[in-house]
């Protein structure tokens, strides 16, 4: 019995092809469409299809508009920009990407290429010499990828392991990296897909989708910071977010009643330890029902949100999309009428059971929907809330398996949940994004937990339900780290792990490394002990105090990362892959969870256990950030890790802004900024930025940023102009110096006299023992230099010399 298809289907050779504005398109043997576009000097887009192309996505938000040459020598198609080279052979249609000295940067594996099995599409490429993969999001695994086979299917991974995949989140772009040389390489097709990075062969890598097209987007820059430029360029880049949403925020699943939530706040408060919001789980809502409130344990929760806002904090609550099926309740009816909610091809809607039952599930992939979607948002943002937390997004339903047969509108296109599902959680945050910023003409906190790449246009990331051990808070932190390789700045994850118990020197250790995420909040699951920072004792209390205050310290510090972010996609936690590509070190498993904050700041997190342990400093000059003694790069060093001292390190020639009289929240960031100058050898400059940290004004002038240089050659610091029409709301400014040992500056041409005295990032722990009273104050900086600065519009040139 003979086959009337083969089992595996390969394009053919070209039998047509046509150039035209952006690249060529064509048609093979085998009756294969495919094209080649290019969108930069930098981004080719390569596509295959055995149907017509689909044109739409939701991850790309940048068009074609770069410039090629266009060669044919009949053996192979060559478009070539000012970067970089591809290649499409005519017998076979292997693609070749080179740079412009013929160098092999990425090249489909010879005999094997591009393949159909049955509706499934795969492009196999060949592993080059010493070829390491990072990125990928929201993956486990090491850091090197090498090895390891991943999929995307967004999937509420409750308690999920070190080894478990897939999680919650898709974002199908990875960076390759070889010699000298480094790629990227972005597959949008949002069907189920795999990526095989060398796993159970040694032959090749690959990456597949169950159905639709072979869509990849090939991203080559000098850099990998250049890369990943490019790539959200293509995929877009985050806004700013509120400037309270850089402040710790507290949750627990759940804290109910409205006497708990205000005790809570006033704790805080009473303990001096800064916070912002408030998180409500589903408890607070009818029955959990989502734009609802529970009358019994929340009378009056506009009372709640004002009271909260006048002692400086924010109301974020939970948004699960199940519409609890069920008379009475205007969601589920205008839902109906508006015919908003995911159906089964005969035309009736999906029901799901979830937290309040059968629900059924608006289909935001149409505007219709998104539009009632907002409709319903002023139950909340009448009353002052502006935070919102997208879960349950994957979409979750008990069971766990939604049919694929369910249809969505795909904005007028129909397709099924095989297509729908991983951009579902993308599409929700987008709904919410746009409606609470369009309600309330500022912007708000949004969170979600389920995504597609492109979510950083829209809302921060979550790790999900994490556990409490150690293993898991460094798979949090290496977790962050990979999705900022992958576009996304503003993510974190629950400091002391959501589910069971973490002891006293765990709950340290993360308060101490969520200090150092973009995203922080505490956070823990029902009948679990209480997870708040004072929960765990008098020392763990003071550990606690001081990490948020640092982290509220360098809140300016941190607001400038974001403003980067925005205009370049560079992370706030930056994986060492970033700046250095191609040294081993930084992927052994010892030292691969280290991580740059911001551009100065090197954080060596390590498992609470440890008294003692190892940090790689990569090449460069260094200071401990607690001692300031001062350290050559490119050396494993060991360091003492008492429950109080969290291993960070500054760059040599860094500038770090600093808020040293922060009160009980971001609003309360004082009047005195200082500036710390860390003297080293390289040229330095670092873009401080400020506005008025909750309106889109910003986007018409409303910021006051400032170029900081250091000169060290020269022995100079120079402040430039400001730009922008905000006006800074510090009063007082002051210079620091680290390891500089001058004691005059010259500012402006006028000889100021150095002040020398210590310093504390962190308060002294004390020993809590009655018999020993004795005060730790071995994390106090010793002998820096302080000067007073007058900064006014002009530029400022201060001189060591």
């Amino acid at each position: 019995m003979s086959r009337k298809n083969p089992p595996i289907l390969r394009p053919g050779k070209i039998e047509s092809f046509s150039q035209n504005n952006h690249g060529i398109s064509g048609r093979t043997g085998n009756d294969i469409l495919f094209e080649i576009t290019v969108y930069s000097s930098s981004i080719i887009r390569v596509r295959f299809t055995r149907d017509e192309f689909d044109d739409h996505s939701y991850a790309v938000v940048a068009q074609p508009a770069g410039e090629f040459t266009l060669s044919d020598d009949k053996k192979a198609i060559v478009l070539q920009t000012d970067l970089l080279a591809c290649s499409i052979s005519r017998e076979t249609c292997e693609v070749t990407f080179s740079d412009l000295k013929g160098n092999v940067l990425n090249q489909d594996e010879e005999g094997l290429g591009i393949s159909w099995i049955g509706e499934q599409v795969t492009n196999y490429k060949t592993m080059q010499d010493g070829e390491r993969f990072v990125g990928l999001g929201e993956k486990v695994g090491p850091l090197d990828r090498k090895g390891q086979g991943y999929q995307h299917w967004n999937t509420d991974s409750f308690a999920y392991g070190p080894g478990t995949d897939p999680l919650y989140c898709s974002i199908p772009f990875y960076i390759g990296i070889h010699g000298t040389s480094a790629y990227g390489l972005f597959m949008d097709n949002s069907h189920k897909s795999f990526f095989n990075f060398g796993a159970s062969n040694n032959r090749f890598s690959s990456f597949s989708a169950d159905q639709g097209d072979l869509n990849y987007y090939f991203i080559y820059e000098g850099t990998v910071p250049g890369i990943l430029e490019a790539y959200t360029w293509l995929t877009g880049r985050m806004k700013l977010p509120p400037f309270w949403g850089l402040g710790y925020q507290q949750c627990r699943y759940s804290y109910y009643p409205e006497s708990e939530v205000r005790m809570v706040a006033d704790t805080f408060r009473s303990k001096d330890i800064p916070a912002d919001a408030i998180v409500l789980d589903i408890h607070y809502m009818d029955k959990y029902k989502i734009f609802t409130w529970d009358e019994e344990r929340f009378p009056d929760p506009g009372a709640l949100v004002q009271d909260l806002r006048n002692d400086n904090f924010h109301i974020v609550v939970m948004c699960d999309p199940g519409i609890k099926v069920e008379d009475d309740y205007s969601p589920y009816e205008s839902g109906v009428e508006k015919d908003v909610f995911l159906k089964y091809p005969d035309g009736e809607l999906y029901q799901g059971e979830v937290w309040p039952g059968w629900c059924h599930f608006p289909d935001f992939t149409r505007e219709e929907t998104r539009n009632w979607w907002k409709e319903h948002f002023p139950a909340y943002v009448d009353l002052g809330v502006d935070g919102f937390w997208n879960d349950m997004n994957e979409i979750a339903t008990w069971g766990q398996m939604v049919p694929e047969n369910v249809l969505f509108d795909f904005e007028g296109n129909p397709d099924t949940m095989r297509k729908g599902r991983n951009v579902y959680g993308l599409c929700m945050a987008r709904s919410t994004c746009e409606a609470t910023e369009e309600l309330t003409g500022k912007r708000t906190f949004n969170l979600t937990r389920s995504a597609y790449a492109g979510i950083q246009r829209y809302s921060a990331v979550w790790t999900g339900d994490n556990v409490a051990n150690d293993e898991h808070m460094m798979l949090g932190i290496r977790l962050v780290n990979s999705m900022g390789l992958s576009g996304i700045s503003y993510a974190g994850f629950d400091v002391g792990g959501f589910v069971g118990n973490a002891s006293e020197h765990l709950f340290a250790r993360w308060i101490q490394a969520g200090a150092f995420s973009p995203f922080y909040r505490g956070h823990s699951m029902i009948n679990s002990r209480d997870s708040e920072p004072w929960a765990f004792g008098e020392e763990v209390e003071q550990v606690s105090r001081n990490y948020i205050r640092l982290r509220y310290k360098l809140i300016m510090y941190l607001y400038s990362m974001f403003y980067e972010s925005t205009l370049n996609g560079m992370p706030v936690c930056r994986s060492l892959v970033l700046e250095y590509p191609h040294d081993p070190k930084i992927y052994e498993p010892a030292f691969e969870n280290q991580y740059l904050f911001g551009q100065s700041i090197l954080v060596a997190p390590h498992e609470s256990y440890k008294q003692i342990t190892k940090v790689y400093l990569p090449e460069g000059d260094w200071y401990e950030f607690f001692s300031n003694e001062y350290l050559k790069g490119g050396q494993t060093i060991f360091t003492e890790c008492p429950i109080n001292k969290f291993p960070l390190y500054v760059k040599a020639s860094a500038i770090l802004p600093v808020c040293p009289e922060i009160g009980n929240s971001s609003a309360q960031t004082g009047d005195v900024l200082e500036f710390h100058i860390f003297k080293g050898e390289e040229t330095n400059s670092f873009t401080y930025y400020e506005d008025d940290g909750e309106s889109f004004s910003y986007e018409s002038g409303e910021f006051m940023k400032r170029d900081i240089t250091y000169l060290p050659q020269e022995e100079k610091l120079i402040f430039s102009k400001p730009e922008g029409g905000y006006s800074t709301k510090f009063s007082t400014f002051k210079l620091v110096l680290h390891g500089f040992d001058c004691e005059t500056v010259s500012i402006n041409g006028q000889s100021v006299k150095m002040k020398l005295q210590d310093y504390r990032f962190v308060d002294p722990i004390p020993s809590f023992d009655p018999f020993y009273p004795d005060i730790d104050d071995s994390l106090d900086t010793r002998g820096l230099r302080f000067a007073d600065l007058e900064l006014t519009r002009e530029q400022l040139e201060i001189s060591f010399g």
